[in-house]
């Protein structure tokens, strides 16, 4: 019963995260990233955990924490296999700029684990453990699956992205950054003021990986990396201080 309801949470956390980016685009026909990783589903890495999650002896806290443990090891490893299949099918110009975007990506993942962490010590009880190992787990299986489609797109053919029009010129973008700034709002005031500091450091290190990430992807791309974020600042705005 412990194990049916974690599984029914984390599909219903990524249903909550694929509507929330779909609500924050109000654009039809426009997949975010956490739906993009839906698509996915069938993946090894993720049939591997779900077996591992539903293994008896793994059923405790440690034990799915263990599992979804594996699976982002997992993903990194798919990640990095990307990385490197990528490189020898883009230009000079084009790898200079995947490198930054790496690099922003990397360096925002760094300040978002101290976010997690200092957001989840406000909580108590297993879930909220569980829910971390979740948040921990879900941006590096999305950006192996960016990666493994620019790999795709690069091996294809298809063209470069076009330029993109500036945020406050695209309504979708516009009102996306509007639901993300009301809930980081509505995070740091919930923060206790002595972590306010750490969102803050996470929230500039993201802002950074949007800049670098934008010129290699369209304008539905960009929404889907905002949506996301949107999903994930609301959903820390919920769980801060919750026992």
């Amino acid at each position: 019963m412990r194990m049916a309801k974690f599984l029914l949470a984390i599909d219903g956390w990524r249903r909550a995260v694929s509507a929330l980016a779909l609500a924050s685009m109000a654009v039809l026909g426009t997949v975010p990233l956490a739906a993009h990783a839906e698509v996915a589903a069938a993946d090894p890495i993720d049939a591997a955990m779900r077996t591992c999650l539903a293994r008896s002896d793994m059923s405790s806290t440690a034990g799915q924490v263990q599992c979804m443990d594996n699976a982002r090891i997992g993903w990194k490893a798919a990640l990095d296999n990307a990385w490197q299949q990528l490189q020898p099918k883009l230009s000079p110009a084009q790898r200079k700029q995947w490198e930054k975007s790496q690099a922003r990506w990397q360096a925002s993942r760094d300040a978002e684990k101290q976010l997690l962490a200092a957001v989840f010590a406000t909580t108590h009880g297993s879930m909220y453990v569980l829910a971390e190992a979740d948040m921990q787990l879900q941006p590096v299986r999305d950006r192996a699956l960016a990666l493994r489609s620019a790999v795709a797109k690069a091996g294809s053919g298809a063209d470069a992205p076009r330029r993109l029009r500036a945020c406050t010129a695209d309504a979708h973008c516009e009102h996306a950054m509007f639901d993300l700034n009301r809930y980081y709002r509505r995070l740091q005031v919930k923060m206790p003021a002595h972590l306010r500091p750490t969102l803050v450091r996470a929230q500039k290190a993201w802002m950074a990986y949007l800049d670098a990430t934008t010129p290699l992807i369209d304008e539905r791309g960009r929404i889907d990396v905002i949506g996301a974020r949107v999903a994930t600042v609301k959903r820390l705005s919920e769980t801060v201080g919750n026992d």
